[in-house]
């Protein structure tokens, strides 16, 4: 099932989206939605965020290619690199990223986790019972102030800096799909998630040792080789196969 939120009449709605047409749906988004009448077009409609996390937890140098290609002497994490991004940087499908000044602001692509029951301490072999389903992101990061600050905070949180969509697949192997992004339509990352350091499993098993997952919550799994800067007219595009493209056009902040 893809489930998303789109807008109408000023509020978020959950939605069913089978080909090409969304469906209303009804229920709770943790226990179950039934799909109802059509809403429309996917095209037709404007779109949310698919969820709204308590919380975005994200994962750094998790592409072996993508730790060492602006720095070839740089080892592999010997243990998952965990981060937060706030909320406040999230943004929807469609809407812009805003490009605070600075000249070396990267896109990133990423498979993410959509949580779907509370978890805390689970042993990785238990790792699918709490997850909801899977969705595209973009950690969008500063890369000045990230060399400049030594930790990725303001780097990584600045408003409209985790685009994230446009649906949440929920009957999908994460094990081995494509994560691909493209800038004015051309491709610039193109890996697998086989790839990953540390894979899901490890990942949630990882991080719940130290912080509990609540429903909602986003795990960014980190992105592969390929990053590189944006400038206001962009487009970038992010493409997680069996899930769908999350596109967001650039602009410069006011």
């Amino acid at each position: 099932m893809k489930i998303l939120r789109y807008v109408a009449d000023g509020q978020s709605h959950f939605g069913i989206l089978e080909n090409d047409t969304v469906y209303a749906a009804s229920g709770d988004v943790f226990g179950g939605l039934t799909k109802g009448s059509e809403v429309g077009k996917l095209d037709s409609l404007e779109l949310d965020i698919p969820i709204q996390p308590p919380k975005v937890v994200a994962i750094g140098l998790n592409y072996l290619k993508h730790v060492t290609e602006n720095d070839p002497t740089r080892k592999p994490p010997e243990e998952p690199l965990v981060f937060l991004k706030p909320t406040s940087s999230l943004v929807a499908p469609g809407k812009n990223i805003e490009l605070p000044p600075g000249n070396n602001i990267h896109y990133e692509a990423e498979l993410c986790v959509v949580i779907g029951k509370r978890a805390k301490r689970i042993k990785k072999e238990d790792w699918a019972n709490y997850v909801l389903g899977y969705t595209c992101g973009n950690d969008v990061s500063h890369r000045e102030y990230q060399q400049k600050d030594g930790q990725w905070v303001r780097a990584k949180g600045f408003d409209t800096f985790c685009p994230l969509g446009p649906v949440i697949e929920t009957d999908m192997d994460p094990s081995s799909v494509k994560v691909q992004s493209r800038l004015n339509g051309e491709i610039r990352q193109d890996n697998n998630s086989s790839d990953l350091i540390f894979d899901i499993p490890v990942l949630m098993e990882f991080i719940t040792n130290v912080m509990t997952l609540e429903p909602g919550d986003v795990i960014m799994t980190g992105t592969p080789e390929g990053v590189g800067p944006m400038k206001p007219g962009d487009t970038i595009e992010i493409e997680v196969g069996g899930i769908g493209v999350l596109s967001n056009p650039v602009v410069a902040r006011d």
